[in-house]
């Protein structure tokens, strides 16, 4: 492991041990529903409220990786989780059962990511042979917490994403799998004054642009060199407005790039407004359509940057701009 340029890394020894993606009902009805490990019909996911539902979410995405990895709770050293709730409630509360060493992690809508640097930093460092990394989301908790509560009925612009509900989770070890994690590029926060938290993929857009500058000069990369390049949450207005900001660099985003929150639902026939965002949005679609496509030899190598809004209600009603921030990394196919 070694720093590359100013924000960058280079992994000598990180794989993907396992992955899993648990999602609700109305991504089960998307057009990746084939990629995801396990589904609810409904977003109560059997319990009683929805931050408990976003908890079995979140321990099924464990539980999941652990039978696929062949591998027990006490076999991990360490895990990097968290979520969109207030202190990262889902990751602690669910974690309780768990007797894992913990660290929680906050990106926002980037944490998937995040959660994979701090991992393999300290897998290619030597600490530990298995560290697990997850997150989660889920629609109500999300809305309630951020924008309105769902019964309150209030109206939504074309510009709002629609929180997935869903968790995902990934095993790293250093022996070597079919998949690899190969580079990163730890972001920066960018501010660059948006105020609507009803138009957070435009918010995020110019950070999602910083870490992918940063990328390609860190590495001397082309854009050609990957088979996909998604982001993660920033949807239809959002993948818009980085491809127009990238254009203003000469960096041409072509057909080799798509957003993970217009690739989980099905934008037309879907009541998802501006498409997908959250925690999941990202998790779900890397670790159960990217890591399959891979394993089935249709994707070599996929650049994956999530997105994440920096903000809190109180900010907001402060008048607050929306501070965002985006992480990458690079998935390999071990061929």
């Amino acid at each position: 492991m070694r720093k590359v340029g100013k924000q960058s890394i280079v992994f000598d020894n990180v794989y993907l041990k396992s992955s899993s993606a648990v999602v609700g009902p109305l991504e089960m009805q998307g057009p990746l529903a084939k990629y995801f490990d396990a589904h609810y019909d409904n977003l109560y996911c059997k319990k009683q409220n929805w931050e408990q539902a976003e908890m079995q979410l979140f321990t099924d995405a464990l539980d999941i990786a652990l039978v696929k990895g062949n591998l027990t709770p006490d076999e991990i050293d360490l895990i990097f989780a968290g979520d969109l709730n207030n202190q990262i409630t889902v990751a602690n509360y669910s974690l309780r059962d768990y007797s894992i060493p913990y660290v929680g992690v906050y990106g926002a809508c980037s944490t998937s990511t995040l959660s994979l640097i701090n991992g393999a930093c300290l897998l290619d460092g030597g600490f530990g042979r298995y560290i697990m990394c997850a997150t989660s989301s889920h629609n109500a908790t999300s809305e309630r917490q951020f924008r309105y509560p769902t019964e309150y009925g209030g109206q939504k612009p074309d510009s709002i994403t629609f929180t997935v509900t869903g968790a995902g989770a990934g095993i790293l070890t250093r022996q070597i799998t079919d998949v690899r994690l190969t580079k990163a590029t730890v972001g920066t926060v960018v501010d660059s004054g948006t105020t609507d938290s009803l138009d957070m993929g435009r918010s995020m857009a110019p950070a999602a642009l910083q870490t992918l500058k940063a990328h390609l000069e860190d590495f001397q990369e082309d854009l050609n060199s990957f088979d996909l390049i998604l982001t993660g949450d920033l949807s239809t207005y959002g993948a818009k407005t980085l491809k127009e900001l990238a254009r203003e660099f000469k960096i041409e985003l072509g057909n080799n790039y798509h957003d993970c929150g217009m690739l989980v639902y099905d934008l037309d026939n879907q009541p998802v407004f501006a498409g997908g965002s959250g925690c999941a949005c990202a998790a779900v679609v890397m670790y159960g359509y990217v890591v399959k496509q891979m394993l089935a030899g249709r994707l070599n190598k996929v650049l994956i940057i999530a997105t994440g809004a920096l903000l809190n209600p109180i900010m907001v009603a402060q008048k607050e701009t929306i501070p965002g921030i985006a992480h990458a990394v690079v998935l390999e196919r071990v061929k």
